[in-house]
Protein backbone atom coordinates (compact mmCIF):
# COMPACT_ATOMS: atom_id res chain seq x y z
CA UNK A 1 0.00 0.00 0.00
CA UNK A 2 1.88 3.62 -1.66
CA UNK A 3 2.17 5.53 2.20
CA UNK A 4 0.46 8.64 1.58
CA UNK A 5 1.17 12.20 2.41
CA UNK A 6 1.42 13.51 5.79
CA UNK A 7 -2.18 14.61 6.38
CA UNK A 8 -3.69 17.79 8.40
CA UNK A 9 -4.17 17.61 12.16
CA UNK A 10 -7.74 17.02 11.70
CA UNK A 11 -6.74 13.65 9.39
CA UNK A 12 -4.28 12.75 11.21
CA UNK A 13 -6.64 12.36 14.51
CA UNK A 14 -9.56 10.10 12.68
CA UNK A 15 -7.38 8.17 10.27
CA UNK A 16 -4.16 8.02 12.28
CA UNK A 17 -3.53 4.40 10.04
CA UNK A 18 -3.19 6.38 6.90
CA UNK A 19 -0.11 8.28 8.19
CA UNK A 20 1.61 5.55 9.83
CA UNK A 21 5.78 6.24 9.67
CA UNK A 22 7.94 4.47 6.75
CA UNK A 23 8.77 1.91 9.09
CA UNK A 24 5.40 0.95 9.66
CA UNK A 25 3.54 0.69 6.93
CA UNK A 26 -0.18 1.15 6.95
CA UNK A 27 -2.13 -1.80 7.56
CA UNK A 28 -5.24 -1.91 5.23
CA UNK A 29 -7.81 -4.03 7.63
CA UNK A 30 -6.79 -1.57 10.07
CA UNK A 31 -7.42 1.48 8.05
CA UNK A 32 -10.68 0.05 7.15
CA UNK A 33 -11.73 -0.32 10.81
CA UNK A 34 -10.51 3.06 11.47
CA UNK A 35 -12.14 4.23 8.92
CA UNK A 36 -15.51 2.66 10.10
CA UNK A 37 -14.89 3.36 13.84
CA UNK A 38 -14.27 6.99 12.68
CA UNK A 39 -17.45 6.95 10.63
CA UNK A 40 -19.99 5.47 13.46
CA UNK A 41 -18.71 7.98 15.74
CA UNK A 42 -19.95 10.90 13.54
CA UNK A 43 -23.33 9.19 13.32
CA UNK A 44 -23.44 8.80 17.13
CA UNK A 45 -22.75 13.05 17.37
CA UNK A 46 -24.83 13.57 14.65
CA UNK A 47 -27.78 11.64 16.09
CA UNK A 48 -27.06 12.93 19.75
CA UNK A 49 -26.76 16.86 17.99
CA UNK A 50 -30.41 16.10 16.34
CA UNK A 51 -32.12 14.99 19.72
CA UNK A 52 -30.71 17.44 21.86
CA UNK A 53 -32.13 19.92 19.17
CA UNK A 54 -35.40 18.83 19.54
CA UNK A 55 -35.17 18.62 23.10
CA UNK A 56 -34.06 22.15 23.52
CA UNK A 57 -35.94 24.05 20.57
CA UNK A 58 -38.85 22.02 19.21
CA UNK A 59 -41.67 24.09 20.88
CA UNK A 60 -39.33 26.85 19.21
CA UNK A 61 -39.17 25.21 15.94
CA UNK A 62 -43.21 24.93 16.27
CA UNK A 63 -43.65 28.38 16.95
CA UNK A 64 -41.57 29.54 13.80
CA UNK A 65 -43.05 27.58 11.83
CA UNK A 66 -46.47 29.24 12.57
CA UNK A 67 -44.86 32.44 12.15
CA UNK A 68 -43.49 31.50 8.91
CA UNK A 69 -46.75 30.16 7.62
CA UNK A 70 -48.71 33.09 8.58
CA UNK A 71 -46.57 34.94 6.57
CA UNK A 72 -46.54 32.65 3.35
CA UNK A 73 -50.79 32.84 3.98
CA UNK A 74 -50.53 36.74 3.63
CA UNK A 75 -48.04 36.79 0.50
CA UNK A 76 -44.82 36.84 1.83
CA UNK A 77 -41.65 35.90 0.75
CA UNK A 78 -39.02 34.25 2.35
CA UNK A 79 -34.76 36.17 1.74
CA UNK A 80 -32.08 33.49 2.94
CA UNK A 81 -28.64 34.04 3.60
CA UNK A 82 -25.20 32.50 4.25
CA UNK A 83 -21.86 32.52 3.53
CA UNK A 84 -19.36 29.75 1.89
CA UNK A 85 -20.79 26.60 3.34
CA UNK A 86 -24.14 28.36 4.57
CA UNK A 87 -24.82 29.78 1.40
CA UNK A 88 -25.55 25.98 0.24
CA UNK A 89 -28.09 25.39 3.01
CA UNK A 90 -29.88 28.59 2.81
CA UNK A 91 -30.11 27.01 -1.06
CA UNK A 92 -31.26 23.78 -0.28
CA UNK A 93 -33.93 25.24 2.26
CA UNK A 94 -34.83 27.97 -0.77
CA UNK A 95 -34.91 24.06 -2.69
CA UNK A 96 -36.71 22.53 -0.69
CA UNK A 97 -39.87 24.79 -0.21
CA UNK A 98 -39.56 25.21 -4.26
CA UNK A 99 -39.76 21.05 -4.40
CA UNK A 100 -42.85 21.17 -2.12
CA UNK A 101 -45.30 23.55 -4.53
CA UNK A 102 -46.10 25.26 -2.05
CA UNK A 103 -46.35 28.43 -4.65
CA UNK A 104 -44.85 30.20 -2.08
CA UNK A 105 -42.10 33.03 -2.52
CA UNK A 106 -38.46 32.16 -2.08
CA UNK A 107 -35.12 33.17 -2.39
CA UNK A 108 -31.02 32.93 -1.91
CA UNK A 109 -29.66 35.93 -1.18
CA UNK A 110 -26.60 34.03 -2.87
CA UNK A 111 -28.22 33.48 -6.20
CA UNK A 112 -27.74 36.63 -7.69
CA UNK A 113 -23.84 36.43 -8.66
CA UNK A 114 -23.84 39.98 -10.33
CA UNK A 115 -25.47 41.51 -7.32
CA UNK A 116 -23.50 39.84 -4.97
CA UNK A 117 -20.13 40.52 -6.58
CA UNK A 118 -21.46 44.53 -7.40
CA UNK A 119 -22.36 45.08 -3.79
CA UNK A 120 -18.88 43.59 -2.53
CA UNK A 121 -16.67 45.48 -4.92
CA UNK A 122 -18.69 48.61 -4.39
CA UNK A 123 -19.49 49.15 -1.07
CA UNK A 124 -18.07 45.97 0.80
CA UNK A 125 -19.02 42.47 1.66
CA UNK A 126 -20.67 43.25 4.76
CA UNK A 127 -23.51 44.81 2.44
CA UNK A 128 -24.36 42.23 0.54
CA UNK A 129 -27.18 40.99 2.21
CA UNK A 130 -28.13 44.49 3.40
CA UNK A 131 -28.66 46.11 0.13
CA UNK A 132 -30.55 43.30 -1.14
CA UNK A 133 -32.79 43.25 1.83
CA UNK A 134 -33.13 46.86 1.53
CA UNK A 135 -34.18 46.15 -2.39
CA UNK A 136 -36.28 43.22 -2.14
CA UNK A 137 -37.72 42.80 1.47
CA UNK A 138 -40.82 44.15 2.52
CA UNK A 139 -43.37 43.86 6.20
CA UNK A 140 -44.77 40.68 6.58
CA UNK A 141 -41.41 38.74 4.39
CA UNK A 142 -39.10 36.36 6.24
CA UNK A 143 -35.29 36.49 6.32
CA UNK A 144 -33.51 33.39 7.53
CA UNK A 145 -29.29 33.74 8.22
CA UNK A 146 -27.27 30.58 8.54
CA UNK A 147 -24.14 31.12 10.25
CA UNK A 148 -21.48 28.19 11.07
CA UNK A 149 -20.14 30.74 13.73
CA UNK A 150 -23.05 33.50 14.66
CA UNK A 151 -20.83 35.46 13.86
CA UNK A 152 -20.83 36.52 10.30
CA UNK A 153 -20.64 40.19 10.22
CA UNK A 154 -22.96 40.60 6.44
CA UNK A 155 -25.70 37.76 8.15
CA UNK A 156 -25.87 39.87 11.33
CA UNK A 157 -26.37 43.20 9.21
CA UNK A 158 -29.00 41.96 6.83
CA UNK A 159 -31.12 40.23 9.41
CA UNK A 160 -31.20 43.80 11.68
CA UNK A 161 -31.75 45.68 8.36
CA UNK A 162 -34.75 43.08 7.87
CA UNK A 163 -35.76 43.54 11.22
CA UNK A 164 -35.82 46.89 10.63
CA UNK A 165 -38.24 47.04 7.65
CA UNK A 166 -40.64 44.09 9.40
CA UNK A 167 -39.51 40.98 8.58
CA UNK A 168 -39.54 38.08 10.22
CA UNK A 169 -35.95 37.30 11.14
CA UNK A 170 -34.68 34.06 12.16
CA UNK A 171 -30.98 32.61 12.94
CA UNK A 172 -29.53 29.24 12.59
CA UNK A 173 -26.05 29.25 14.24
CA UNK A 174 -23.45 26.73 16.01
CA UNK A 175 -21.02 26.47 18.73
CA UNK A 176 -22.27 28.50 21.47
CA UNK A 177 -24.78 30.68 19.10
CA UNK A 178 -22.22 33.80 18.70
CA UNK A 179 -23.44 37.22 18.31
CA UNK A 180 -26.81 35.86 16.48
CA UNK A 181 -27.69 34.34 19.65
CA UNK A 182 -27.70 37.63 21.65
CA UNK A 183 -29.05 40.08 18.81
CA UNK A 184 -32.77 41.28 19.69
CA UNK A 185 -33.55 41.93 16.53
CA UNK A 186 -33.49 37.96 15.72
CA UNK A 187 -37.06 36.46 16.38
CA UNK A 188 -35.92 33.17 16.59
CA UNK A 189 -32.44 31.93 17.03
CA UNK A 190 -31.46 27.76 16.68
CA UNK A 191 -28.02 26.51 17.89
CA UNK A 192 -26.47 23.48 16.93
CA UNK A 193 -24.43 23.35 19.75
CA UNK A 194 -21.18 21.41 18.62
CA UNK A 195 -17.50 22.49 17.83
CA UNK A 196 -17.12 20.54 14.84
CA UNK A 197 -18.10 22.33 11.81
CA UNK A 198 -19.23 19.67 9.99
CA UNK A 199 -22.12 18.44 12.65
CA UNK A 200 -22.69 21.98 13.52
CA UNK A 201 -24.16 22.02 9.51
CA UNK A 202 -25.98 18.78 9.59
CA UNK A 203 -27.24 19.97 12.42
CA UNK A 204 -28.28 23.10 10.54
CA UNK A 205 -29.46 21.64 7.99
CA UNK A 206 -31.98 19.07 10.15
CA UNK A 207 -33.27 22.77 11.58
CA UNK A 208 -34.05 23.97 8.61
CA UNK A 209 -35.49 20.54 7.00
CA UNK A 210 -37.78 20.67 10.20
CA UNK A 211 -39.18 24.41 9.49
CA UNK A 212 -39.68 23.46 5.92
CA UNK A 213 -41.77 20.50 6.72
CA UNK A 214 -43.76 21.96 9.91
CA UNK A 215 -43.98 24.70 7.33
CA UNK A 216 -45.61 22.64 4.83
CA UNK A 217 -48.14 20.83 7.02
CA UNK A 218 -49.80 24.17 8.60
CA UNK A 219 -49.57 25.27 5.01
CA UNK A 220 -51.77 22.43 3.18
CA UNK A 221 -54.06 22.01 6.53
CA UNK A 222 -55.53 25.43 6.24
Amino acid sequence: MTQPEAGSEFDQLFYPGLFASPKAPANLDDVLHQVTVSTQKKCQETIALRRQIYQSAHAQLVAAAKDMAACFAQGGMLLAMGNGGSSTDCQDLVADFMDLNLSVPVLALTHDVAAVTAIANDVGFDNVFVRQVIALGKAGDIAIGFSTSGNSENVILGLNQAKRQGLLTIGISGYDGGKLAKNADIDYCFIAHNEHTPRIQEGQATIAHVLVRLVEALLTSR
